[in-house]
């Protein structure tokens, strides 16, 4: 029995001493204006359905119970029943889709204006010396 338990203690040892070495890489920072991702058909029904379970149980607190009981609705529920869900979910697709174009248009916008920015004067005059370099040799 002992042995078992020392077996053990070596082991969580030899796990935590293998990732020490390891260099932790920072996450690059969320952009808050960033447009959120639209949510499916089942959220959108999850939305409605959640406030209609708590009129009906007002007593109840756990979440959980909430989320099997539209889980289990949803699947019940005939595709028929389904599609206004469906619809709804695909608007909001299309409306996340032109303003995640328009988001991406405002980034590079700004991406070429710091690219330029960024240069200082003397790496822009070497890459112009490297340009009439290139042109001298043709």
């Amino acid at each position: 029995m002992f042995c078992l338990f020392a077996a053990m203690c070596r082991l969580r040892l030899k796990r935590k001493g293998a990732g020490a070495g390891r260099k932790q890489t920072k996450k690059a920072a969320k952009d808050p204006n960033k447009p959120k991702r639209p949510p499916s058909a089942f959220f959108v029904f999850m939305s409605e359905f959640r406030e209609q379970f708590k009129k009906e149980h007002p007593n109840n607190k756990s979440v959980a119970v909430v989320g099997k009981a539209g889980g289990e609705k949803w699947k019940s529920m005939s595709d028929a029943e389904k599609a206004p869900f469906v619809a709804r979910a695909e608007k909001k697709k299309e409306e996340y889709d032109k303003s995640i174009l328009s988001y991406n248009k405002k980034l590079e916008g700004k991406n070429s204006e710091e690219d330029e920015s960024d240069k200082s004067k003397s790496e822009v005059n070497d890459e112009e010396e490297e340009e009439e370099d290139e042109d001298d040799d043709e």
